[in-house]
């Protein structure tokens, strides 16, 4: 798949001169890091300070990702949805840096969390491959988080879970307190058109911080978002035969890529993307596979591959590996993507084993 990916690293020969002082970016996950160092360009380096490879939805700072937060001049990250942890390090460590809530940025698709195990079929929402019904964040939507962090201490009771503090770290525990199954789906970068958005985001933010490089944040930012439509142009190509590609996901996670390119997931194993499934969450996924020709399930390398084998270790499904974090790739432009070359991959060969 190189062949089809050089439009996007060149985004990074422009001649510029690197700046001593370029804008300091600190970030909370790779396809972030990413999607900002598209706009930096030669200018800078974002700083990740999320582990790879770790959830972003609990997590315990180590002091060298403190520092990157102490010392950034614009923290960009996805959502208090994503990270309900980060609210308190932002405004302690960054609070006189400019901030980013990507999902809050001008023209954003905003979806929901599909409720139960098994999801409708054929379409991610009963839309069909309509990339205008998901709606762009609006002031409507900081009710929304509101009503949502309400049902925060609310949600899974079935996990037998009860999560006071937002600010202990547990990540077996304070992902869930802030990743229900209601409310906004906060894997929004999965989306380009998302990520079309947040590049002349980033790029603007940066060019009020560094006037003197604003032409070149915005011609990268243009570049990139030149090249995101290419790449979703090429994707839909490839996906083209795959709208009726039967899977299962570990969690939903995966929804605003499903509905840009129109290969609806069945299902979801976990509630959360840690959490155990209950006996009935797992009898009707069994049952989905049996009824509904099933092809594949895919696991997350950020959690026990075990959970798929006792849900469907019975089964002549296949199982593959789906990643929304892009655990592996290069830390640089090239990651986003790469990361969503990777997902269209694993939804191909899905489709091909049938």
């Amino acid at each position: 798949m190189l062949s089809t990916r050089l439009s996007w690293p060149l985004l990074l020969a422009f001649p510029l001169a690197a700046a001593a002082d370029a804008p300091r970016v600190a970030v909370d996950i790779p396809p972030v890091q990413s999607l900002v160092a598209t706009v930096l360009g030669e200018h800078g380096e974002p700083a990740l300070f999320i582990r790879p490879g770790a959830s972003p939805h609990g997590y315990s700072l180590r002091p060298s990702e403190a520092k990157a937060l102490d010392d950034a001049d614009l923290v960009v990250w996805v959502s208090n949805d994503l990270t309900p942890w980060l609210e308190g390090p932002i405004d302690n460590l960054a609070s006189d840096a400019r901030h980013i809530e990507l999902i809050k940025a001008p023209g954003t698709q905003v979806l929901e969390y599909r409720d139960g195990a098994t999801f409708a079929l054929g379409d991610s929402d009963g839309h069909g491959h309509d990339h205008s019904h998901g709606h762009e964040h609006s002031h409507d939507h900081e009710h929304s988080h509101d009503h949502d962090h309400e049902h925060e201490h609310e949600h899974e009771h079935e996990h037998e879970h009860e999560h006071e503090h937002e600010h202990e770290h547990d990540n077996q525990h304070a992902h869930d307190h802030g990743h229900s199954h209601e409310g906004t789906n906060p894997h929004a970068w999965l989306s380009p058109e998302n990520a079309r958005q947040w590049l002349g985001a980033i790029a603007e933010q940066l060019s009020e911080l560094d006037p003197d490089n604003a032409d070149d944040y915005r011609a990268n930012a243009e570049q990139g978002q030149q090249a995101l439509v290419e790449l979703e142009v090429r994707l839909d190509q490839r996906l083209a035969k795959h709208h009726d590609t039967r899977y299962v996901v570990f969690h939903d996670a995966y929804q605003y890529f499903e509905e840009a390119f129109d290969v609806p997931a069945a299902g979801a194993i976990s509630l959360g993307d840690a959490s155990a499934p209950s006996p009935a969450r797992i009898e009707a996924l069994q049952t989905l596979v049996r009824e509904e020709n099933i092809q594949c399930v895919f696991s997350e390398p950020q959690f026990n591959a075990q959970l798929v084998e006792s849900v469907f270790g019975d089964t002549a499904v296949y199982t593959g590996v789906l990643d929304p974090l892009g655990v592996g790739l290069p830390l640089d432009a090239s990651l986003y993507p790469a990361l969503l070359e990777q997902i269209a991959d694993e939804i191909e060969r899905c489709g091909q084993t049938s």
